[in-house]
Order: structure tokens, then C-alpha cells, then sequence
């Protein structure tokens, strides 16, 4: 069974970067890349939103309005690993950050967190003013 468990948050200044891994167990590289991966984000008091997602192949991405030129997520399927980079982060963006796996197409329900089966445990990032 695969799992996911990401790491690299931490406690940054607005304005600062950040890059967040998120590593898959459990599965060979091969199947790992039959995959969408996708990160998303739980603020505090709000509902889990989409990030970003990338394709199995990693040839395709695709960012929230909310993060759009400030976020970055590549993979590296012979790593069973997926990565986020986060700059110029605002107060606003402090939450526990996720990493999840979803089957099917890549354009499909890719920013429905619902489609996305296979869960970490997050990582927080808290930004200060």
C-alpha cells in the first residue's frame, strides 16, 4: 500500500521560499508515475484547497489562482518524489500543507480534492509578517 509523507515546512518571513518534498513508499517508480499528484493546503478554520497538481508524467501542471506565480511542483518519478516550491510567501499562506495521489486522467477532477484518494499526514508552514 502506498504511502506519502511530506516534510521541509517550517516557520518562514513573508517574502522568504520554501520547498516542500513529499516522498512515496511502497510503490515501484514505474507505477508511481501512473499517477497525478497534487498538494494541497488546510488553513486554519477553512475547508482543504488545491494547490497544485502535477501529471504522472510530469509534463503537466496547473496552480491555484491563489498561489499562481508563486508556486512550483515538479516530480521526480525514479525518486518516488514530488515537490512544491513556495516564494514570495505572504501570512496568508500559512497551513498544513498535503501531498496526494489521484487515479484517472490528469485533466480530470484534478482540483477536487475529493478525487484524491491516497493522503500524508502534512507539513505545516507558518508565515510570519
Amino acid at each position: 500500500q502506498v504511502q506519502l509523507a511530506e516534510s521541509g515546512g517550517g516557520m518562514v518571513q513573508a517574502g522568504d521560499s520554501l520547498r516542500l518534498s513529499c516522498a512515496a513508499s511502497g510503490v515501484s517508480f514505474s507505477y508511481f508515475g501512473d499517477y497525478t499528484m497534487g498538494w494541497f493546503r488546510q488553513r486554519p478554520g477553512k475547508e482543504r484547497e488545491f494547490v497544485a497538481a502535477v501529471s504522472g508524467n510530469g509534463l503537466r501542471t496547473v496552480n491555484a489562482d491563489s498561489v499562481k506565480d508563486r508556486a512550483s511542483i515538479s516530480r521526480d518519478n525514479a525518486k518516488n518524489m514530488i515537490y512544491l516550491e513556495l516564494s514570495g510567501l505572504k501570512p496568508e499562506d500559512t497551513a498544513a500543507y498535503y501531498c496526494a495521489r489521484k487515479s484517472g486522467p490528469f485533466a480530470e477532477q484534478t482540483t477536487d480534492v475529493t478525487a484524491y484518494k491516497t493522503w500524508g499526514q502534512g507539513t505545516q508552514v507558518t508565515v510570519s509578517s
